[in-house]
């Protein structure tokens, strides 16, 4: 038998019918799905000083996604911020299928937790079209992160990719996977 992640196995045998009967789909397909997780990291300002940030933010992003990262560069000239066109700029890593529900396992259950004085993550971050957006300022908490070797402790950008097509329907898959959002009925 091959191995299927937990969170993948919850969603075909739990979340799937927790969400055709809360909005009344007709069909299973309609149910909205998580597609990929794309995670970025920005290191612009250091990799102008230092090129070694950019080689080792490659190699902390493939040891907290599980998969091979790649470096990102710019697109065009700005004088102001002294860079160049093709020099990098950040590292980005696209998770799908089973990496995927692997990634959010860990980001639920151990990352997010780690995080000092965590109280939910904010739903602000929808973009209208049912994908989900998430800041994580230090990337230190991931166990997978030696905190001796790291040379810069910066922040990253999940995204959640989804076939919902409005953000109630969105927000509502992502809380059955069990993102832990801040509670709407206290003030924050």
């Amino acid at each position: 038998m091959t191995y299927v992640p937990r969170l993948k196995s919850k969603y075909k045998e739990e979340i799937v019918t927790a969400l055709k009967d809360k909005f009344a789909y007709k069909s299973v397909m309609q149910v909205p799905k998580l597609v990929k997780i794309s995670i970025n990291q920005g290191v612009g300002r250091f990799s102008v000083t230092d090129k070694k940030i950019i080689d080792s933010s490659i190699v902390e992003m493939s040891t907290i996604a599980g998969q091979q990262a790649v470096g990102a560069k710019s697109k065009k000239d700005i004088s102001n911020f002294k860079l160049r066109k093709g020099m990098p700029v950040g590292v980005r890593v696209t998770l799908r299928d089973n990496n995927m529900f692997e990634f959010l396992d860990r980001l639920i259950s151990v990352a997010l937790p780690r995080i000092r004085d965590f109280k939910g993550i904010n739903d602000k971050g929808f973009d209208g079209k049912g994908n989900y957006t998430l800041g994580v300022t230090e990337q230190i908490i991931f166990p997978e992160i030696n905190i001796d070797k790291i040379n810069k402790i910066l922040g990253m950008d999940i995204t959640f990719v989804t076939t919902a097509t409005n953000d109630v329907e969105a927000l509502e898959l992502l809380k059955q996977f069990g993102l832990p959002f801040k509670n709407q009925n206290t003030n924050q």
